[in-house]
Parts: structure tokens; sequence; C-alpha cells
């Protein structure tokens, strides 16, 4: 008995050594290796045909392309909220701004460098009056020398780039009614501290109107 106990670790290890081997040795391919079975010789398989892969399903082409048939669309695929339009702000400074600078004119500091064609100002009569799917478009696939943004901008965030420049767009006819009672144009911050430009600005809080702290 002592003897069999003696020799119990040893047939488990063989055991075990088994088992490691059929797992790392199994029937499989390497990446594009040939293969006899099918009549083509290719190991790697083409999709299964309709196959769609997951959150890649455009059921909305209108949300996707800003088109009705061959035409763009002229209403927002969604409701936009504050928070859309404030993601809008954000991509659009990332993404549009370095050519259409923050304003939407144009003088961005690429083409202030030299670039060879100015962009136009969004706030031209042509644009004004552009239908939104036109301007989602021309994100999407491009426009002349201007690359398409496809890649770079998921859907949802071009849109909200589009309701922030229809914003940008109406700030230059804003009035006071327009703007609930706020002043026009509004003032500027004032800085606690200016930054250093290794350090961000502090802005200063806003202080309480007469109505704000009853």
């Amino acid at each position: 008995m002592p003897h069999l106990r003696k020799l119990a670790p040893l047939a488990l290890l063989v055991v075990s050594l088994g088992c490691r081997l059929d797992m790392h040795v199994q029937p499989r391919y390497n990446p594009l290796a040939r293969s006899d079975f099918f009549d083509d010789h290719r190991s790697a398989r083409p999709l299964v045909e309709g196959t769609v892969a997951r959150g890649e399903l455009h059921d909305d082409t209108y949300f996707y392309t800003g088109k009705l048939g061959s035409n763009p669309g002229d209403y927002m695929p969604f409701a936009i909220t504050k928070a859309d339009l404030e993601r809008g702000r954000i991509r659009f400074n990332i993404y549009c701004s370095p050519c259409h600078s923050r304003l939407g004119d144009g003088n961005g500091y690429i083409p202030s460098r030299g670039f060879s064609r100015k962009p136009p100002s969004f706030h031209i009569e042509r644009l004004e009056k552009a239908p939104v799917g036109y301007i989602f478009n021309v994100m999407t696939e491009g426009f002349g020398i201007m690359p398409d943004y496809a890649s770079q901008i998921p859907p949802r965030d071009r849109w909200c780039i589009v309701a922030y420049i229809r914003a940008l767009q109406l700030s230059q006819h804003a009035t006071v009614a327009d703007a609930a009672g706020h002043p026009v144009p509004s003032p500027a911050p004032e800085f606690l501290t200016p930054g250093t430009g290794a350090t961000l600005p502090r802005v200063k809080p806003p202080t309480a109107g007469p109505e704000e702290s009853k």
C-alpha cells in the first residue's frame, strides 16, 4: 500500500501530461492555410450571405446617410437636447474648427497658414439654407478637397455637429428675445488666473443676479 501511494503522484503527472498534449495538438488550420476538404482549397471560409456584424445593422438609412432617396433630408433623426449641442460643440472644435474656425466663418488656423483653398463660411446664404442632411452627408462622404470623416466621427456625433452648426448660424442673427433676456453678445468671462499654457485658466464663477439670489 505505501508503495502504491508513492506511485500515485507519478500516475497523476502522466495523466495530466496526456491531457495537455491533447489540448495543444488538435485538428485545426493555421490562418489562410490550404485545405483539401473544400473545393476551392481555402480553409478561411467566406461569410454567409446577408451576415451583418454586431452594431453594423444600418436599417435606418436616413440616420446613416442624411438622404431621402437621392436627395438630402431636412430634419434631425432624433430630438436634440442641450447635451447633444454640447457634444456637437466639443466634436466640432476637435474635427471642424481647424479649417472652419470655432465661429464657422472659414478662418481656421489651417487656411490662415497657407492652405490652398479656404473653406466657405457656414454663415453664407447658401449654407444657411442648406438642408441638415446635406451638411451631414458632406461630413460622411467628403466634398472637394475635404476628406470624409465617417471613420473618425460616429453617425450620432455627426448629427450633433450638424445641430451645433445650426446653432452657430442662428447666433449670427440672434436677438435679445431669442436669448431669453441674456445680453447679446454675451459678456466675456472673467478669469481668476489666466493660465500659463501648461495650466488651464480658472474662470471666475458667475455672481447670482437679484432674482437668482432670492
